[in-house]
């Protein structure tokens, strides 16, 4: 468990990330979780014919890992009011994705503390694909 963050420690501008690699092991088995077995997310040959680079990560599992971002980055005592993601283009496997946030604006609203964040996944070369949009409420000092 992550070290409890504070809405008074947060500023405008702040950044947080983690690096998350995508080998194609982890495809099957977010293909088994979540029931998404087309056959892109996991087989080269099938992949290849379809004119891809290779097999592309699932959109969904991308979200999720935005989620998983938020939730850490809350801590035990924040919770996540809102998020979500548009899927703007195809990650190919076998390479790190990096799960982004960007506070936006600090805020209290309705007696909570609140963050707005810009969110997404981004490849190696910078390309966005994932972009979205979040607001967390933390716990005040």
């Amino acid at each position: 468990m992550s070290e409890q963050i504070y809405w008074d420690d947060v500023t405008e501008g702040q950044e947080f990330s983690l690096i998350e690699p995508m080998d194609s092991q982890r495809l099957v088995i977010w293909a088994a979780a979540s029931g998404d077995f087309y056959q892109i997310h996991y087989d080269d040959n099938y992949a290849k014919d379809n004119k891809l680079p290779d097999i592309i990560v699932h959109g969904a599992l991308k979200g999720m890992l935005v989620g998983r971002l938020l939730d850490e980055w809350k801590g035990e005592d924040g919770s996540i009011k809102n998020w979500g993601v548009s899927y703007r283009g195809m990650d190919p496997a076998r390479q790190d994705l990096t799960v982004w946030a960007k506070i936006t604006k600090k805020y209290q609203e309705d007696g909570e503390n609140l963050v707005d964040l810009d969110v997404g996944v981004a490849q190696p070369d910078g390309t966005q694909t994932t972009p979205g949009t979040a607001t967390v409420a933390l716990p005040q000092r």
